[in-house]
């Protein structure tokens, strides 16, 4: 079995054994997740006592379907976190050649070398990944400007498209072999509570939902999420205010010295002179964020709780 080397954000823990501190004195500003998460709703008693029933299932594939206007000739699976659908989906085709463009989120490339598919640059591939927005630089892409067009398996990863829903890709899922991914915990930030889907090929779809059994998600998650995808106002303020708030982040980096790479408005990827020790002066603040192996110039930021904006601050004056 190839294997892959995971880079993630997160990994706190990690930086309290570094720099000191306890958790609850640290920032964690190393992932994507919306610092102010979807307030959670009451439950009722047996969403925590029983087996997960069906129609909770529909209400949540209901409320998702609506809020990315799933094509109807489209299935549509939820699952415990969109890692468990990456992690699945090259096992929809035997082995062979796999097109993910980069630098990109690198957990894609670890799943299919896990099951002994071969990365090939921009050729013609039997399978292609897209991340769209790509992490870390935020870049778009059309359908025109998708690489690979003739792959037999197409996962187009949306986690973080939640932001621009006008720019999603959704109509793509009618076609055969076409995954759209979606996660649910960076928007709504509620992570811990592990809620992915996946939208497109009904075939695919099929084998995806054998795979992970029966019961895939919650009780808890299946109400939470029911209401946060039907909570359309929500959404929209919530837009308008990360977009605020990634304005302001911006202009505090570019004033500190950093220059704007891109990214989304759930995360902020700059260049500087050395990130590590753009990191490690972070750090003696008990703000953690993320670079990346493959670059030692970028500095990828999330957003802060509007608590933290002064802490922040003082780190970058």
């Amino acid at each position: 079995m190839t294997k892959c080397k995971r880079d993630h954000g997160g990994g706190l823990d990690a930086a309290i054994a570094r720099f000191g501190g306890k958790r609850i004195g640290w920032i964690d500003l190393s992932t994507g997740i919306n610092p102010h998460p979807y307030p959670v709703p009451v439950l009722p008693a047996d969403a925590w006592t029983a087996l997960p029933d069906r129609a909770a299932e529909a209400a949540l594939i209901d409320a998702a379907r609506a809020f990315w206007g799933v094509p109807d000739t489209a299935d549509l699976l939820a699952a415990p976190g969109a890692s468990a659908l990456i992690a699945r989906v090259p096992q929809l085709r035997p082995p062979a050649t796999v097109c993910i463009p980069g630098p990109t989120y690198n957990e894609h490339a670890a799943a299919f070398a896990a099951h002994g598919w071969r990365q090939v640059e921009d050729t013609p591939a039997a399978a292609r990944v897209v991340v769209h927005p790509n992490n870390p630089d935020g870049k778009l892409m059309t359908a025109e400007t998708l690489p690979s067009p003739d792959a037999d398996l197409t996962l187009i990863d949306e986690s973080f498209c939640d932001v621009a829903p006008t720019c999603s890709l959704m109509t793509l899922a009618t076609q055969p072999g076409i995954l759209i991914l979606k996660s649910f915990g960076k928007f709504w930030g509620l992570a811990g509570m592990r809620l992915g889907f996946v939208a497109g090929d009904p075939g695919l779809i099929d084998m995806l939902r054998e795979a992970l059994g029966p019961w895939p998600v919650s009780g808890p998650a299946l109400h939470i999420g029911t209401a946060a995808l039907t909570d359309v106002d929500w959404a929209r303020e919530t837009r308008a205010r990360l977009a605020e708030d990634a304005a302001r982040l911006d202009a505090l980096m570019q004033i500190a010295g950093a220059r704007v790479r891109g990214g989304t408005t759930l995360f902020r990827l700059y260049e500087v002179e050395d990130a590590a020790i753009w990191q490690e002066r972070l750090a003696t603040h008990r703000i953690w964020s993320r670079i990346f192996p493959y670059n030692p110039r970028w500095l990828r930021l999330g957003l802060p709780h509007s608590l933290h904006w002064p802490r922040l601050e003082a780190a970058l004056a």
